[in-house]
């Protein structure tokens, strides 16, 4: 049935799809009021494997998709670029009580619901929005040595067409002058493409991007994990996660990785360098969160 459904979406033509996706989010919007917000938000860090982690945790018997479940949304985005859309249109994305309240009597459990955008993380707003909105969510942040985070980013960019630049040196070179002036602009709520695409060695400072975090919310729901520990321990991360959320503990699912690109290996004088450039900003990091990430190499 799932297959046939599945040949069926893909063949209707994509006018049709648009105007299918126009028409149920107009709906959910009329039924916001009715609709729950988010238990948990995972905030990044961009190609820190947060679509891996969205993606198992989706999986779990306990944890319901986005609204409508057949497009599989990941990110609604609403705290960093859609934040004009409006609260209404943000509770359309989510399941409503009423149905929530059926899964609760059948399984035993309520159900938790959350959300994915990885670029909540870089984003000097999106703290102080989604605590005005959602102050008791959990938040999950996955980060990943800034270094390679950088390099898949620009891959990730390159392969998706938003990145003209021939190489990563040509694109880092350039960052600079890219986004002059670009955070000041966003914070104005305006919103910044070079910001937001450009952002490869801006984006691993991450002790400067998860202050605004452990500013508005209580250090105990957030979650700050390591996407080196996955590759390590996947099992027990998957736990990790599970026990923070308060979720009934599930073996991790068979997943296959998401997001991989087959990219070239770094030129070791670029990674000799980036390593250098990241020293002080991840000494930061284990001084605020007060454990090693072990990415000098």
């Amino acid at each position: 049935m799932k297959s046939r459904t599945r040949s069926i979406k893909k063949a209707l033509p994509k006018p049709l799809k648009r105007v299918i996706r126009s028409t149920i989010r107009t709906f959910a919007v009329r039924t916001a009021e009715r609709r729950v917000l988010p238990d948990f938000l995972i905030i990044g860090a961009k190609r820190g494997g947060t679509t891996s982690l969205w993606n198992w945790l989706v999986r779990h018997p306990h944890v319901e998709p986005m609204f409508p479940a057949a497009q599989q949304i990941k990110s609604p985005h609403y705290f960093d670029i859609h934040y004009d859309q409006g609260l209404n249109w943000y509770r359309s994305h989510f399941p409503t009580q009423e149905a929530l309240l059926a899964l609760e009597k059948r399984m035993g459990i309520r159900p938790l619901c959350g959300e994915a955008s990885p670029y909540y993380l870089f984003h000097p707003l999106a703290a102080e929005r989604a605590h005005a909105v959602v102050p008791e969510a959990k938040i999950i942040v996955s980060l990943r040595n800034p270094v390679d985070r950088a390099y898949s980013n620009y891959h990730e960019r390159l392969g998706s067409g938003v990145e003209v630049l021939p190489t990563f040196e040509d694109a880092i070179a350039a960052e600079h002058s890219r986004l002059a002036g670009t955070d000041a602009l966003v914070r104005t709520g305006a919103y910044s493409p070079e910001h937001d695409s450009h952002s490869y060695l801006a984006r691993g400072h991450y002790a400067d991007q998860l202050t605004p975090w452990l500013t508005h919310y209580d250090r105990a729901n957030i979650l700050i994990l390591r996407l080196e520990d996955f590759k390590t321990d996947e099992a027990g991360e998957y736990r990790r996660v599970q026990e923070f959320l308060g979720l009934p503990i599930e073996p991790a699912p068979p997943t296959p990785r998401h997001n991989r690109l087959p990219v070239p290996p770094m030129n070791p004088e670029t990674r000799s360098r980036l390593l250098e450039l990241y020293a002080d900003s991840n000494a930061k990091l284990e001084q605020l969160l007060g454990r090693p990430f072990n990415w000098n190499t």
